[in-house]
């Protein structure tokens, strides 16, 4: 079995959630089993080692364990961008579209420097509205954001097509179909 095989197969459906309909994919049993986990992470640092990026930042919250580790492993720094109201300092902030209504996130002003290449990451691609607002919070403060990279990849919520339309590369270990 491929790398990929075992990362999609360790990805858990739980159907019906958060509302009926929905096919929630949960990446909690990719980070419970080391060797999993391990695999997972070395996907990401095997695609950026010799890039080096100056920082990874991750998208509130699942984005911040893959991100957080991934930027330990390759020796650079990591970024947080949270939900507004739980960063101390001084921030900036976007807010977004959801399916209904809408959520602004935050990012401290001192975190990247104009110039710095930045590699963004999160969990999943839905609708693209986190990675995109993420994206345009790193732009703000002048960073460069070479890549969007998620596990999980939903391609009929169009979340990918409208970053990839944007401009953002994009890297997705696995896809899945229907909601």
């Amino acid at each position: 079995m491929s790398d990929l095989d075992l990362i999609r197969r360790t990805i858990r459906t739980v159907p019906d959630w958060p509302e009926r309909g929905v096919q929630f994919r949960d990446i909690t049993p990719l980070l419970q089993n080391p060797r999993v986990f391990r695999v997972l992470i070395d996907q990401f640092v095997h695609r950026y080692f010799d890039t080096r990026p100056q920082a990874v930042a991750g998208l509130d919250a699942r984005g911040f364990i893959i991100g957080s580790v991934l930027a330990y492993e390759l020796g650079v720094g990591f970024v947080p961008i949270r939900k507004k109201g739980k960063l101390p300092y001084t921030t900036v902030e976007e807010t977004y579209e959801l399916e209904y209504g809408s959520a602004t996130v935050e990012m401290h002003t001192d975190a990247v420097k104009a110039g710095d290449r930045v590699v963004l990451i999160d969990d999943l691609i839905a609708t693209g509205g986190t990675m995109m607002a993420g994206k345009r919070l790193l732009e703000r403060l002048g960073a460069t954001v070479i890549e969007g990279a998620a596990i999980v990849e939903l391609p009929e919520l169009g979340g990918a097509a409208k970053l990839r339309e944007s401009g953002l590369p994009l890297f997705t270990l696995v896809s899945f179909g229907g909601l």
